[in-house]
């Protein structure tokens, strides 16, 4: 079941198209929203997490580029009229 929420994460596919080897698709997605709705997903998260942190496998640095962070579409620019001075 996780490979499969894994799978689809991975390659987002609709959840109907999940390969046959995983099971049936319904039961990986009311298995996922359970886990979601429970709080399940966030406590292996945190976990994994901590664990990755105690044993020096995390990296906090973060970088951030204009490749993944877009502007809104009205920031792209100020009308003419209202610049200051002009």
């Amino acid at each position: 079941m996780v490979e499969g929420l894994l799978y689809r994460l991975r390659t987002g596919v609709p959840w109907r198209d999940l390969p046959e080897h995983f099971g049936p698709w319904q039961t990986v997605w009311k298995r996922h929203r359970r886990y979601a709705d429970d709080g399940t997903w966030d406590r292996v998260s945190t976990a994994l997490l901590a664990l990755a942190d105690t044993t020096g496998d995390l990296d906090w640095v973060v970088s951030i580029d204009s490749t993944i962070v877009r502007a809104h579409q009205h920031a792209a620019g100020a009308a003419a009229d209202s610049v200051s001075g002009l």
